[in-house]
């Protein structure tokens, strides 16, 4: 049968050393064959010109609802101080305002090779719905470029703010792709976790926690969680985001806890712009950089993933949406510079959060949908050390986006 799009010359290592013909029929993956081999077509060509081509790039934890807020208010780089901020500032958003601020960001992300995104969605009586409903509309507007989650979760706590479980409910009813907690911000943190699981096992939903954010290693949330996970079978269906709390650790009680996560089945989600941005605020010397190692965790059997977190805001006022850059930031941090090490930061913000998400339809493979990337480089250690372009993306198969390379003009 006829191809209706062949991507030529592709580079992809992980399935071969030598370039390859992928041959797309009805937005899937209908063939992969060596380029030297790939008899003539029909099918309209395009050529990745030797390049690296991943399977689109995955941020599996971004707040859309929150993004491009700069100029609205302070940005001083407390934690307490962001969460105020926004707390005042979604009294007014309305649902046009957050589609429109969301929309600017997901289509940087799009550009930026972003294939599959779980946004974050704060749900309390200050904004009620409003933000759940603007990003569905914007998921069910984009999906031809882009798939979202939705998680919704209660950012300034749930037990000690009257309705939010309530409109958590009827958001899961609504559609929710997942819920998620922030324990942290409550007053009882342990009913919070019950809560969240309860709403979970009711709906038959995944779990994506904020936890554990500051650097007192002396107590942890991973606790409870990890309890709660292991009583309701919920393995491998729970995530856990920031958890600087383990950077502070000393390496035997960090190995320890890294196990148990393993065990448990409960991935790790580290934001490295935000959480540097963030931590270590109270020290006037030898700042603690305040960012988990991933590649450790990840090491001990983990899942593990690189993700942006917020864009332009109190939480994080930078930002492009890039997760090439977040992967080459985390390695600078985290001081990796091996071509292994390199290449697992890629791994971080592909495939590793792919897994995480539970997207069982990802990769470059026959039957898979034909979603993938092409980035101006060979090799997938390089595609990070230089924070390459993404040159082309694909979503099932069509075109959505294309960026020229850049060209010196010599005289």
């Amino acid at each position: 049968m006829p191809f209706d799009l062949v991507l030529r010359r592709a580079h992809v290592p992980e399935l071969s050393l030598a370039l390859l013909a992928i041959g797309i029929r009805d937005g899937l993956i209908a063939a992969i064959e060596p380029d030297a081999a790939f008899a003539s077509s029909d099918a309209r060509i395009e050529d990745a010109g030797g390049r690296l081509v991943v399977p689109g790039f995955v941020d599996s934890h971004l707040h859309l609802d929150k993004s491009c807020i700069l100029d609205r208010c302070s940005a001083e780089g407390s934690l307490a101080e962001a969460i105020a901020e926004v707390a005042r500032l979604k009294h007014d958003f309305t649902e046009d305002d957050v589609y429109a601020r969301a929309e600017t960001t997901l289509v940087k992300a799009i550009l930026q090779g972003t294939t599959r995104i779980r946004t974050h969605i704060e749900i309390d009586p200050r904004i009620g719905l409003r933000s759940f409903d603007a990003l569905t509309r914007l998921k069910r507007d984009y999906a031809w470029a882009v798939d979202i989650e939705i998680c919704v979760f209660p950012q300034e706590g749930l037990t000690n703010d009257p309705g939010t479980e309530e409109l958590l409910v009827e958001a899961c009813e609504a559609g929710a792709d997942l819920i998620g907690g922030c324990p942290y911000t409550d007053t009882d943190p342990d009913e919070q976790i019950r809560r969240i699981f309860a709403i979970a096992r009711r709906f038959d939903l995944d779990i994506d926690f904020h936890l554990d954010f500051d650097l007192d290693a002396r107590w942890t949330h991973l606790d409870a969680v990890i309890a709660a996970t292991e009583a309701a079978g919920w393995g491998g269906r729970v995530a856990v985001g920031h958890v600087t709390k383990l950077s502070a650790m000393p390496p035997d009680a960090f190995a320890a806890m890294g196990r148990r996560l393993a065990a448990a089945g409960v991935a790790v989600t580290v934001l490295p712009a935000t959480d540097l941005f963030l931590m270590g605020r109270a020290h006037d010397h030898n700042v603690p950089r305040g960012v988990t190692p991933a590649h450790r965790l990840a090491d001990l059997g983990v899942t593990c993933s690189l993700a942006t977190n917020n864009v332009l805001n109190p939480f994080t006022p930078f930002g492009d949406c890039s997760l090439n850059r977040i992967a080459n930031l985390y390695a600078n941090i985290a001081q990796l510079g091996r071509k292994a090490e390199l290449a697992l930061c890629l791994d971080m913000v592909t495939t590793a959060p792919a897994r995480l998400m539970r997207c069982a339809d990802y990769g470059i493979a026959v039957g898979n949908p034909a979603d993938f990337v092409v980035l101006d480089a060979i090799a997938p250690a390089l595609a990070v050390a230089e924070i390459v372009q993404p040159l082309a993306g694909f979503k099932r198969g069509i075109k959505t986006f294309e960026r020229a390379p850049a060209r010196l003009l010599r005289p």
